[in-house]
């Protein structure tokens, strides 16, 4: 009987954190589920106003580009970014070119996804950060590309570079384990 007891209890623990139920009336087409070390993250990705960095998530997260990728800059009260499957050092992109600029009105506020480029508003690729709190000043100089419509509460544990670090790099980082397209998940 405790066998029993014992073999449930671990079948209960190993069940995917992403047969939690996704958000209702979440288009699964276009959104995708981060299995993290600190939790699951869902984001729903704004093909309204960004598709084609939208479609560019959704492929590499179909490659498996994204797999076991460090959040590599996260910032206290800025943000969490990631997305580097290359270098994992953030000075890297994808096998994909870079993708022309997508701004848009909507203002980088807490749970809004942008996508991360070099000089050129034209250089975004593969990496993406997640917003702590309002960024307003990067209104119409980054695209955004997604909203966090479930697990806020996981990018706020995601370890942090410490207080006063310019660069915000962080030292044996939180990874992204696991993302796929919500409707690719089985």
């Amino acid at each position: 009987m405790i066998r029993i007891l014992g073999l449930v209890a671990a079948l209960m623990f190993a069940i995917p954190a992403v047969a939690q139920p996704l958000p209702g009336n979440l288009d699964k087409q276009n959104a995708i589920v981060i299995e993290t070390t600190k939790g699951t993250i869902v984001i729903k990705l704004r093909t309204d106003i960004a598709p084609k960095h939208a479609e560019r998530i959704k492929q590499l997260a179909r490659d498996g580009f994204y797999n076991n990728v460090p959040f590599h800059r996260v910032m206290d009260g800025f943000m969490a970014q990631t997305g580097d499957g290359q270098n994992f050092n953030g000075t890297g992109g994808s096998k994909y070119s870079n993708l022309k600029a997508e701004f848009s009105n909507v203002p980088f506020k807490r749970g809004v996804v942008g996508m991360a480029r070099a000089g050129s508003p034209d250089s975004a690729n593969s990496q993406f950060f997640i917003c702590f709190a309002d960024a307003s000043f990067l209104n119409g100089k980054y695209t955004v590309v997604g909203d966090v419509v479930s697990g806020m509460d996981v990018v706020d544990k995601l370890k942090k570079a410490p207080a006063g670090s310019a660069s915000g790099t962080v030292t044996d980082p939180d990874k992204m384990l696991k993302v796929q397209v919500a409707s690719d998940i089985k």
